[in-house]
């Protein structure tokens, strides 16, 4: 259980939790804070064809973050109220300066999800979330497939003639 314990990212934020589908068995909830299995963040980001990546690091980046917003879908017992189980299906995670910028990271669904508003309604909550706390300048990081889904949303891209720049390691 030790090892297993150690790869659970606690988060620092207060939990908040809304649900966002209900049905008879099951339920969707969109959540703030807690605790967030890095097993599970990796599980998501392989299904979405993203290459493998350290856990370690992972859970160092999880508890690193300023927020992390998830949604569970979680099966409900027999009586309807009790949670039996629940399973990861949608992540962001946020860095910030606390005050002006924050940056949206590792923004997956799981594809089982996609096609139903629900990757929309978690960058959506998300983003409520961040201008709630006066956070207005928010940025991420897309490939070319998806920038469509973010201008929707009401993403620019290059506002202002602003160019992101990298620098890496060379070889």
């Amino acid at each position: 259980a030790g090892a297993e314990e150690d790869l659970v990212a606690p988060q620092l934020s207060e939990v908040e939790e809304s649900v966002i589908v209900e049905a008879e068995d099951s339920r969707i909830v969109f959540r703030i804070g807690g605790f967030i299995n890095v097993h599970e963040v990796e599980a998501l980001t392989e299904k979405v064809g993203w290459p493998k990546r350290n856990p370690h690091k992972v859970k160092l980046a999880l508890e690193n973050s300023f927020m992390v917003t998830a949604l569970y879908k979680q099966a409900l017992g027999e009586d309807g109220g009790d949670v039996e189980s629940e399973k990861l299906i949608g992540c962001i995670r946020v860095t910030s300066d606390t005050v002006f910028n924050a940056t949206l990271w590792d923004v997956t669904v799981d594809p089982e999800y996609q096609g139903e508003g629900l990757g929309k309604t978690l960058m959506e909550m998300t983003i409520r979330k961040l201008c709630r706390l006066d956070i207005r300048t928010i940025s991420l990081f897309a490939e070319p497939d998806v920038l469509q889904f973010y201008r929707k949303i009401g993403f620019r891209q290059d506002p202002q003639g602003i160019r992101a720049m990298f620098w890496y390691p060379r070889r």
